[in-house]
Protein backbone atom coordinates (compact mmCIF):
# COMPACT_ATOMS: atom_id res chain seq x y z
CA UNK A 1 0.00 0.00 0.00
CA UNK A 2 1.92 3.08 -1.13
CA UNK A 3 0.57 6.44 1.19
CA UNK A 4 -0.02 9.94 0.07
CA UNK A 5 3.75 11.16 0.44
CA UNK A 6 4.95 9.07 -2.68
CA UNK A 7 2.02 10.17 -4.67
CA UNK A 8 2.27 13.33 -3.87
CA UNK A 9 6.42 13.67 -4.15
CA UNK A 10 5.89 11.75 -7.41
CA UNK A 11 2.97 13.25 -9.13
CA UNK A 12 1.98 16.91 -7.57
CA UNK A 13 3.79 20.31 -7.84
CA UNK A 14 4.84 21.34 -4.48
CA UNK A 15 2.61 24.54 -3.83
CA UNK A 16 -0.43 25.99 -1.47
CA UNK A 17 -3.71 24.32 -2.25
CA UNK A 18 -6.18 26.39 -4.20
CA UNK A 19 -8.99 24.48 -3.64
CA UNK A 20 -11.12 25.51 -0.65
CA UNK A 21 -11.16 24.01 2.73
CA UNK A 22 -13.27 20.65 2.19
CA UNK A 23 -13.15 20.62 -1.80
CA UNK A 24 -13.85 17.36 -3.70
CA UNK A 25 -10.82 18.30 -6.14
CA UNK A 26 -8.67 17.03 -4.01
CA UNK A 27 -10.30 13.25 -4.06
CA UNK A 28 -10.29 13.16 -7.50
CA UNK A 29 -6.88 14.39 -7.96
CA UNK A 30 -5.98 11.52 -5.52
CA UNK A 31 -8.42 8.83 -7.30
CA UNK A 32 -6.87 10.15 -10.82
CA UNK A 33 -3.09 10.16 -9.95
CA UNK A 34 -3.59 6.28 -8.27
CA UNK A 35 -5.17 5.21 -11.55
CA UNK A 36 -2.04 6.84 -13.42
CA UNK A 37 -0.03 4.77 -11.04
CA UNK A 38 -1.06 1.50 -11.18
CA UNK A 39 -1.75 1.83 -14.99
CA UNK A 40 2.13 2.69 -15.13
CA UNK A 41 1.62 5.60 -17.69
CA UNK A 42 4.41 7.44 -18.71
CA UNK A 43 3.83 11.33 -17.01
CA UNK A 44 5.53 12.28 -20.64
CA UNK A 45 2.89 10.93 -22.55
CA UNK A 46 -0.51 12.75 -20.77
CA UNK A 47 -1.84 15.59 -21.39
CA UNK A 48 -4.37 16.91 -19.01
CA UNK A 49 -6.09 19.59 -20.39
CA UNK A 50 -8.95 21.94 -18.53
CA UNK A 51 -10.77 25.03 -18.84
CA UNK A 52 -11.66 27.90 -16.17
CA UNK A 53 -13.53 27.07 -12.81
CA UNK A 54 -12.94 25.11 -9.74
CA UNK A 55 -12.41 22.03 -11.44
CA UNK A 56 -9.66 23.70 -13.30
CA UNK A 57 -7.36 23.46 -10.48
CA UNK A 58 -7.20 19.57 -10.32
CA UNK A 59 -4.51 19.47 -13.26
CA UNK A 60 -3.11 23.12 -13.66
CA UNK A 61 -1.21 23.33 -11.69
CA UNK A 62 -1.32 20.38 -9.26
CA UNK A 63 -0.54 17.98 -11.45
CA UNK A 64 3.01 17.98 -12.29
CA UNK A 65 2.67 17.02 -15.89
CA UNK A 66 2.09 18.80 -18.78
CA UNK A 67 -1.18 20.94 -18.40
CA UNK A 68 -3.37 22.86 -20.65
CA UNK A 69 -5.22 25.77 -19.07
CA UNK A 70 -7.87 26.96 -21.41
CA UNK A 71 -10.55 29.16 -21.82
CA UNK A 72 -14.37 28.95 -20.16
CA UNK A 73 -16.12 26.02 -21.97
CA UNK A 74 -13.67 25.59 -24.45
CA UNK A 75 -11.44 22.58 -22.60
CA UNK A 76 -12.63 19.65 -24.69
CA UNK A 77 -12.14 21.67 -27.96
CA UNK A 78 -8.67 22.18 -27.19
CA UNK A 79 -7.88 18.91 -26.32
CA UNK A 80 -9.33 17.98 -29.16
CA UNK A 81 -6.98 19.46 -31.52
CA UNK A 82 -4.18 18.05 -29.33
CA UNK A 83 -5.49 14.63 -29.81
CA UNK A 84 -5.87 15.32 -33.42
CA UNK A 85 -2.34 16.11 -33.86
CA UNK A 86 -0.87 14.12 -31.40
CA UNK A 87 -2.71 10.59 -31.04
CA UNK A 88 -0.50 9.15 -28.76
CA UNK A 89 -1.10 11.04 -26.23
CA UNK A 90 -2.96 10.08 -23.37
CA UNK A 91 -5.53 13.36 -23.07
CA UNK A 92 -7.48 13.56 -20.07
CA UNK A 93 -10.27 16.55 -19.54
CA UNK A 94 -10.72 17.85 -16.36
CA UNK A 95 -13.78 19.84 -16.79
CA UNK A 96 -16.69 21.36 -14.15
CA UNK A 97 -20.69 21.22 -15.07
CA UNK A 98 -20.95 24.56 -15.96
CA UNK A 99 -17.92 24.60 -17.94
CA UNK A 100 -18.71 21.48 -19.53
CA UNK A 101 -22.09 20.91 -19.58
CA UNK A 102 -23.08 24.31 -20.04
CA UNK A 103 -21.03 26.63 -21.11
CA UNK A 104 -19.14 24.18 -22.69
CA UNK A 105 -22.02 21.68 -23.55
CA UNK A 106 -22.40 21.92 -27.29
CA UNK A 107 -18.43 20.97 -27.36
CA UNK A 108 -19.24 17.79 -24.84
CA UNK A 109 -21.98 16.11 -26.96
CA UNK A 110 -19.92 16.27 -30.54
CA UNK A 111 -16.99 15.20 -28.98
CA UNK A 112 -19.17 12.49 -28.07
CA UNK A 113 -20.70 11.69 -31.12
CA UNK A 114 -16.97 12.22 -32.85
CA UNK A 115 -15.83 9.14 -30.36
CA UNK A 116 -12.51 11.15 -30.37
CA UNK A 117 -10.42 9.10 -27.48
CA UNK A 118 -10.39 11.36 -24.99
CA UNK A 119 -10.89 11.03 -21.07
CA UNK A 120 -13.19 13.74 -20.07
CA UNK A 121 -13.50 13.52 -15.89
CA UNK A 122 -16.84 16.28 -15.37
CA UNK A 123 -17.27 17.43 -11.52
CA UNK A 124 -20.15 17.98 -10.71
CA UNK A 125 -20.93 20.13 -7.70
CA UNK A 126 -24.73 21.52 -9.23
CA UNK A 127 -23.37 24.88 -9.49
CA UNK A 128 -21.32 27.92 -10.95
CA UNK A 129 -19.37 27.27 -7.77
CA UNK A 130 -16.39 29.70 -8.44
CA UNK A 131 -17.96 32.80 -9.70
CA UNK A 132 -20.20 32.59 -6.36
CA UNK A 133 -23.12 30.04 -6.93
CA UNK A 134 -25.20 30.62 -9.33
CA UNK A 135 -27.55 28.05 -11.48
CA UNK A 136 -26.18 25.39 -13.18
CA UNK A 137 -27.37 22.98 -16.24
CA UNK A 138 -27.13 20.60 -13.28
CA UNK A 139 -28.76 22.46 -10.27
CA UNK A 140 -31.48 20.75 -9.41
CA UNK A 141 -35.28 21.82 -9.42
CA UNK A 142 -35.80 24.21 -6.24
CA UNK A 143 -32.71 24.41 -4.71
CA UNK A 144 -31.64 27.60 -3.78
CA UNK A 145 -28.10 29.47 -5.20
CA UNK A 146 -27.37 33.25 -5.30
CA UNK A 147 -29.33 33.78 -8.73
CA UNK A 148 -32.70 31.43 -7.79
CA UNK A 149 -32.80 32.52 -3.90
CA UNK A 150 -36.54 31.62 -4.08
CA UNK A 151 -35.45 28.31 -5.49
CA UNK A 152 -34.52 27.16 -9.18
CA UNK A 153 -37.41 26.79 -11.90
CA UNK A 154 -35.19 24.71 -14.19
CA UNK A 155 -34.75 20.75 -14.45
CA UNK A 156 -31.23 19.54 -15.13
CA UNK A 157 -29.30 17.96 -17.57
CA UNK A 158 -28.84 14.44 -16.93
CA UNK A 159 -25.37 14.74 -18.26
CA UNK A 160 -24.85 10.69 -18.28
CA UNK A 161 -27.44 10.28 -20.17
CA UNK A 162 -26.91 12.85 -22.55
CA UNK A 163 -23.44 12.19 -23.19
CA UNK A 164 -24.38 7.73 -23.77
CA UNK A 165 -27.38 9.39 -26.24
CA UNK A 166 -24.71 11.93 -28.12
CA UNK A 167 -22.78 8.43 -28.60
CA UNK A 168 -19.44 8.08 -26.16
CA UNK A 169 -18.52 4.72 -25.95
CA UNK A 170 -17.46 4.88 -22.31
CA UNK A 171 -19.96 6.53 -20.09
CA UNK A 172 -19.46 5.85 -15.90
CA UNK A 173 -21.16 8.11 -13.10
CA UNK A 174 -19.54 8.16 -9.48
CA UNK A 175 -19.00 10.28 -6.61
CA UNK A 176 -16.55 11.60 -4.51
CA UNK A 177 -17.88 9.18 -1.75
CA UNK A 178 -17.50 6.32 -3.97
CA UNK A 179 -13.65 6.47 -4.05
CA UNK A 180 -12.18 3.17 -4.63
CA UNK A 181 -14.97 2.67 -7.65
CA UNK A 182 -13.87 5.89 -9.12
CA UNK A 183 -10.08 5.07 -9.83
CA UNK A 184 -11.07 1.96 -10.94
CA UNK A 185 -13.46 3.55 -13.52
CA UNK A 186 -10.73 6.28 -14.21
CA UNK A 187 -8.36 3.57 -15.37
CA UNK A 188 -10.81 1.85 -17.46
CA UNK A 189 -11.30 5.30 -18.92
CA UNK A 190 -7.20 5.69 -19.34
CA UNK A 191 -7.45 1.96 -21.28
CA UNK A 192 -11.05 2.54 -23.21
CA UNK A 193 -10.11 3.69 -26.68
CA UNK A 194 -12.80 5.74 -27.57
CA UNK A 195 -14.82 8.67 -25.89
CA UNK A 196 -14.36 8.13 -22.41
CA UNK A 197 -16.92 9.96 -20.01
CA UNK A 198 -17.11 10.26 -15.84
CA UNK A 199 -19.26 12.72 -14.20
CA UNK A 200 -18.53 13.30 -10.72
CA UNK A 201 -20.65 14.36 -8.10
CA UNK A 202 -18.47 16.53 -5.93
CA UNK A 203 -19.10 18.14 -2.63
CA UNK A 204 -18.77 22.13 -2.33
CA UNK A 205 -19.20 23.01 0.93
CA UNK A 206 -18.73 26.78 0.21
CA UNK A 207 -21.98 26.51 -2.53
CA UNK A 208 -23.74 23.50 -1.22
CA UNK A 209 -24.01 25.20 2.15
CA UNK A 210 -26.66 27.09 0.29
CA UNK A 211 -28.17 24.54 -1.96
CA UNK A 212 -29.05 22.12 0.53
CA UNK A 213 -29.80 24.38 3.45
CA UNK A 214 -27.00 22.78 5.42
CA UNK A 215 -26.65 24.32 8.97
CA UNK A 216 -23.28 23.97 10.55
CA UNK A 217 -19.48 24.60 11.05
CA UNK A 218 -17.44 24.99 7.75
CA UNK A 219 -15.24 21.91 9.23
CA UNK A 220 -18.53 19.58 10.16
CA UNK A 221 -19.89 20.57 6.59
CA UNK A 222 -17.32 18.12 4.11
CA UNK A 223 -18.12 14.65 5.68
CA UNK A 224 -21.21 15.53 5.99
CA UNK A 225 -21.89 16.19 2.32
CA UNK A 226 -20.09 12.90 1.72
CA UNK A 227 -22.60 10.90 3.66
CA UNK A 228 -25.19 12.64 2.28
CA UNK A 229 -24.09 11.32 -1.55
CA UNK A 230 -23.89 7.80 0.25
CA UNK A 231 -27.25 8.14 1.30
CA UNK A 232 -28.26 9.78 -1.88
CA UNK A 233 -26.86 7.72 -4.29
CA UNK A 234 -27.83 3.31 -5.46
CA UNK A 235 -25.46 1.39 -7.45
CA UNK A 236 -25.84 -0.02 -10.90
CA UNK A 237 -26.51 -4.06 -10.71
CA UNK A 238 -25.29 -4.51 -6.47
CA UNK A 239 -27.71 -6.14 -4.60
CA UNK A 240 -30.72 -4.38 -2.95
CA UNK A 241 -31.32 -3.57 0.25
CA UNK A 242 -34.57 -2.29 0.90
CA UNK A 243 -35.06 -2.89 4.46
CA UNK A 244 -35.82 0.86 5.40
CA UNK A 245 -37.64 3.78 4.51
CA UNK A 246 -37.54 7.53 5.06
CA UNK A 247 -39.89 9.72 6.89
CA UNK A 248 -40.94 13.12 5.30
CA UNK A 249 -41.24 15.62 7.81
CA UNK A 250 -43.93 18.41 7.14
CA UNK A 251 -41.15 21.07 8.62
CA UNK A 252 -39.31 19.93 11.84
CA UNK A 253 -37.34 17.22 11.36
CA UNK A 254 -36.63 16.93 14.93
CA UNK A 255 -40.56 16.62 16.14
CA UNK A 256 -40.54 13.64 13.33
CA UNK A 257 -37.59 12.02 15.26
CA UNK A 258 -39.44 12.40 18.46
CA UNK A 259 -42.68 11.57 16.98
CA UNK A 260 -41.01 8.11 15.34
CA UNK A 261 -39.11 7.17 18.54
CA UNK A 262 -42.35 7.67 20.55
CA UNK A 263 -43.83 4.55 19.14
CA UNK A 264 -40.63 3.11 20.13
CA UNK A 265 -39.17 2.60 16.32
CA UNK A 266 -35.38 3.16 16.21
CA UNK A 267 -34.64 6.12 13.86
CA UNK A 268 -32.15 8.81 13.08
CA UNK A 269 -32.12 12.25 11.13
CA UNK A 270 -29.91 12.16 7.55
CA UNK A 271 -29.26 14.04 4.89
CA UNK A 272 -30.65 13.77 1.58
CA UNK A 273 -30.16 14.73 -1.85
CA UNK A 274 -33.44 14.52 -3.03
CA UNK A 275 -35.23 15.00 0.33
CA UNK A 276 -33.03 17.24 2.60
CA UNK A 277 -33.47 16.58 6.27
CA UNK A 278 -35.68 13.36 6.95
CA UNK A 279 -35.82 10.76 9.43
CA UNK A 280 -34.35 7.22 8.68
CA UNK A 281 -36.18 4.33 9.94
CA UNK A 282 -33.75 0.80 9.31
CA UNK A 283 -36.85 -1.62 9.91
CA UNK A 284 -39.27 -3.44 7.32
CA UNK A 285 -41.24 -1.63 5.57
CA UNK A 286 -44.42 -3.45 6.13
CA UNK A 287 -44.12 -3.26 10.01
CA UNK A 288 -43.56 0.72 10.09
CA UNK A 289 -45.10 2.34 7.20
CA UNK A 290 -48.70 2.61 8.28
CA UNK A 291 -47.39 4.01 11.61
CA UNK A 292 -45.28 6.33 10.35
CA UNK A 293 -48.17 7.74 7.79
CA UNK A 294 -50.32 8.52 10.64
CA UNK A 295 -47.87 10.35 12.49
CA UNK A 296 -49.02 14.19 12.47
CA UNK A 297 -45.53 15.65 11.11
CA UNK A 298 -45.06 13.04 8.51
CA UNK A 299 -45.89 14.14 4.91
CA UNK A 300 -45.30 10.69 3.56
CA UNK A 301 -43.02 7.65 3.61
CA UNK A 302 -40.78 7.64 0.79
CA UNK A 303 -39.83 4.11 -0.27
CA UNK A 304 -35.19 3.39 -0.16
CA UNK A 305 -35.14 4.60 -3.90
CA UNK A 306 -36.96 7.24 -4.47
CA UNK A 307 -35.74 10.02 -5.53
CA UNK A 308 -32.36 8.57 -5.36
CA UNK A 309 -29.06 8.87 -8.06
CA UNK A 310 -27.97 5.99 -9.83
CA UNK A 311 -24.23 4.98 -9.89
CA UNK A 312 -22.19 2.92 -12.02
CA UNK A 313 -21.53 2.25 -15.33
CA UNK A 314 -23.58 3.01 -18.28
CA UNK A 315 -22.18 2.48 -21.10
CA UNK A 316 -19.22 0.17 -22.55
CA UNK A 317 -18.60 -0.45 -26.27
CA UNK A 318 -16.54 -0.88 -29.43
CA UNK A 319 -16.68 1.73 -32.30
CA UNK A 320 -14.42 3.76 -34.88
CA UNK A 321 -12.51 6.13 -33.32
CA UNK A 322 -12.25 9.64 -34.20
CA UNK A 323 -8.40 10.13 -34.87
CA UNK A 324 -8.30 6.26 -36.30
CA UNK A 325 -10.66 7.20 -38.95
CA UNK A 326 -8.82 10.53 -39.42
CA UNK A 327 -5.60 9.03 -40.65
CA UNK A 328 -7.84 6.95 -43.32
CA UNK A 329 -9.38 9.89 -44.84
CA UNK A 330 -5.77 11.85 -44.97
CA UNK A 331 -4.00 8.71 -46.52
CA UNK A 332 -7.03 8.97 -49.10
CA UNK A 333 -6.49 11.98 -49.43
CA UNK A 334 -2.84 11.63 -50.44
CA UNK A 335 -3.30 9.23 -52.60
CA UNK A 336 -1.66 6.25 -50.59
Amino acid sequence: MKNLFYYRDKYVRSQPSAFCPGCGGGIILNCFLRAIDDLGLDLDKILAVSGIGCTAWIPSPNFNGDTLHTTHGRAIAFATGAKAYNPDLTTVVFTGDGDGAGIGGNHLIHAARRNIDLKVILVNNMSYAMTGGQIAPTTLHGETTVTSPYGNPEFPFDITQLVKAAGASYVAKWSTYHVLELTRSIKEALQHKGFSFIEVLSQCPTQQRRIFNLRGTLQSLPPRILDMFGESTVIRGRPDKGDYVYAVPKEDVSETLKQVESLGISARVVDHIGFGQVVRVDEEPESVKAKLEALSSVTYVADHKESKIEMGLFEKKSRPEFTDSLKEIIKKARGE
